[in-house]
């Protein structure tokens, strides 16, 4: 649809075209080798003569490739809630974000792996830079977030996803992630942002509770044992708290992304959560719109730290942080050794080693425990 061209991922018909490029592009070739460094180009092209859709695709380099990184960077990947899925729907995943990529590609693989279709995923274009990027953004079923302009253009940015999102979802039949909010958070602390259900809630044309129940919302909430890009994360923290503007690299957001995929993660756990049509309908109890997206959020957060799944680094940190010994059952003398070394190295790394940054990391494993504390959700034993 003209109204979608700017954003959308590409259309199936344009997907043979699209991997004949790729496959002579410079980049992807470096990926598919990291992947597999003894795959010849012969292979490459014949996997590319099969692809004729952009599920084609991810089945034939994608799936692998990210069972791959899971498999290298991390100990094991465990889920949950996957019944929840309706077979024959779409869903909303509204998920917590803590890695560029890997949030929703892990997802991929998960769902294919459970017999669903891939989703569409939302992708900053901040990140949409022309050629292989954007190239392979697009036919990962990515759409473009557009998040540059004045309140007159973004207003109608925001009109114009929000009416794609919901038309993708109820009348493709197709699912979407989408972040809780822009951009990855740097403290752990995995809030929604209110401006993102009032952005979904512009193209509702029915009652503001039946509009949300529409999109058929699943929170997701993914927990890694050790924190994609934790320290890099803490150094820009550190130093927008210096009161001076944080300029990003020009490539510091794929630095992220390559970081993100060779870091050593630990354990990695996806939990989606059910959103039941008498939550969403708690809303109706209220009279003002703003008071019915603050309650939404509310019981959408709820969620989300409810999935999220707890691990000793995150115990350790909040004792750490409190000073205290209240959860050091969950981890042994030589955890917390371990996870201070951890620490003290990671911030050797980033050359800002301080009480600050000490505080700012502990913050990230600490606050996943201070909020299902703050929601009286029950602290799961490892």
């Amino acid at each position: 649809m003209k109204e979608f061209e700017k954003i959308r991922p590409y259309y199936d018909k344009e997907v043979q075209e699209v991997v004949q490029k790729l496959i002579q592009d410079e980049m992807f070739n470096k990926l598919v080798r990291y992947i597999w460094p003894d795959i010849s180009q012969e292979t490459i092209q014949m996997k590319a003569k099969r692809i004729k859709t952009a599920f084609d695709f991810q089945l034939e380099f994608m799936h692998g490739a990210i069972n791959e990184i899971v498999k290298r960077s991390s100990t094991g990947l465990s889920y949950s809630g996957f019944e929840n899925i309706e077979k024959g729907n779409a869903h909303l995943f509204i998920s917590n974000h803590r890695d560029i990529m890997l949030d929703s590609a892990i997802l991929q693989t998960i769902l294919v792996d459970e017999g669903h279709e891939t989703s569409e995923i939302t992708f900053g274009d901040n990140l949409m830079t022309p050629g292989f990027i954007t190239e392979f953004g697009k036919i990962n079923r990515m759409f473009t977030v557009q998040r540059e302009g004045n309140s007159k253009e973004l207003y109608e940015i925001s009109k114009n996803l929000s009416a794609y999102i919901r038309h993708t979802i109820s009348e493709k039949k197709v699912s979407i992630w989408i972040a809780q909010r822009n951009g990855r958070t740097k403290d752990g602390n995995d809030f929604t942002q209110t401006g993102l259900l009032k952005m979904l809630n512009i193209s509702n044309q029915r009652k503001m509770a039946d509009g949300f129940k529409q999109l058929n919302i699943l929170p997701m909430s993914i927990s890694y044992e050790y924190e994609p890009c934790d320290f890099l994360k803490v150094r820009e923290s550190y130093l927008s708290s210096l009161h001076t503007v944080y300029k990003k690299d020009a490539d510091e957001d794929i630095k992220s992304i390559v970081k993100g995929i060779e870091q050593p993660k630990g354990r990695i756990h996806i939990s989606l959560s059910k959103l039941k049509d008498e939550e969403v309908d708690e809303i109706k109890k209220y009279d003002n719109d703003n008071e019915k997206i603050k309650v939404l959020t509310q019981i959408i957060d709820k969620k989300i730290h409810g999935g999220y799944r707890l691990f000793k680094t995150n115990y350790i940190a909040y004792d750490l942080l409190k000073n205290s010994s209240q959860y050091d059952h969950f981890y042994s003398k030589d955890d917390l050794r371990s996870f201070k070394d951890y620490i003290e190295n990671g911030l050797k790394k980033i050359e800002i080693n301080n009480p600050e940054t000490i505080n700012l990391t502990l913050q990230i494993y600490a606050n996943p425990v201070i909020n299902k504390m703050g929601a009286g959700i029950a602290l799961e034993s490892i």
